[in-house]
């Protein structure tokens, strides 16, 4: 069992950047995944970046690959998401989840990640 909790959110205007912060309760033992979705009320949630830990790989949805970067910090159980030029259309609840004992981390089956945060609010206005 682990509780995920997400900060960062906020109102920034289009063009802008935001870090988004995922804080898991405990250390957690390789192999697992993380990753960041994203959803907008009345639509499906979309995965949006993971991080496979153990072998390292990263992974991108093609609408946020070049923009977003997933990163963590170890040291304090830490998962962060930068969003660079952020637009009107990326507005949502943005979330945070892992998946443990898992090689392989798989962004179109939310299935596949049982822990989820209460989510963080982004919004991108002038």
């Amino acid at each position: 069992e682990v509780q995920l909790v997400e900060s960062g959110g906020g109102l920034v205007q289009p063009g802008g950047s935001l870090r988004l912060s995922c804080v898991a309760s405990r250390n957690i033992a390789s192999p697992y995944c993380v990753g960041w979705f994203r959803q907008v009320p009345g639509k499906e949630r979309e995965g949006l970046a993971s991080l496979q830990i153990g072998l390292g790989e990263t992974t991108y949805a093609e609408s946020v690959k070049g923009r977003f970067t997933i990163s963590r910090n170890s040291a304090v159980n830490t998962l962060h998401l930068k969003m660079n030029s952020l637009q009107p259309e990326e507005t949502a609840m943005y979330y945070c989840a892992a998946a443990l004992r898992a090689w392989r981390c798989d962004l179109r089956s939310q299935e596949s990640w049982p822990y989820w945060g209460q989510g963080t609010q982004v919004t991108v206005s002038s």
